[in-house]
C-alpha cells in the first residue's frame, strides 16, 4: 500500500506537469514542468522524501527498460534515419560530451560550496 500511495503522489506530480504543458504557452515539455514541480515540492517539504522514496529507487533500477519502447521507435523509424546516421551519431557524442561537463562542472561547484559551510 506504501508502494502504490508514492507512485501516485509521483503520478499527481506529472498529471500536474501535464496540465500546466497544456494550459502555459511555453514550449516546455509536460515531463520538465513535473520535474521541476516535484523538485519544489521536495526542496520546500511539501512533499517530504520519505513519501516517494521507495517509489523513486525502484523507477531508477528500472530506467533501462523504460528506454525499450524508445529504442522500438527507433528501430521502426530506420527508414528515415538511415540517411541521416552520421549527423545522429556525432550529436549524440557531441550532446553526450556536453551533458558529462556541465555534471562534472556542477558537481564540483556543489562540493566546494558544501565544504565551505563546514
Amino acid at each position: 500500500m506504501k508502494l502504490l500511495k508514492q507512485f501516485g503522489i509521483i503520478l499527481l506530480v506529472s498529471f500536474i506537469g501535464e496540465v500546466l504543458h497544456e494550459v502555459l504557452p511555453l514550449p516546455v515539455p509536460a515531463s520538465i514542468y513535473g520535474i521541476i514541480l516535484m523538485f519544489a515540492a521536495l526542496t520546500t517539504h511539501v512533499i517530504p522524501l520519505e513519501a516517494v522514496s521507495t517509489a523513486g529507487k525502484y523507477l531508477i533500477e528500472i530506467m533501462a527498460v523504460m528506454f525499450i519502447p524508445a529504442a522500438a521507435g527507433l528501430i521502426v523509424s530506420w527508414d528515415m534515419i538511415r540517411a541521416y546516421w552520421v549527423q545522429y551519431l556525432v550529436l549524440m557524442v557531441v550532446s553526450t560530451v556536453v551533458v558529462m561537463v556541465v555534471s562534472a562542472s556542477v558537481t564540483q561547484f556543489v562540493i566546494r560550496k558544501g565544504g565551505r559551510k563546514s
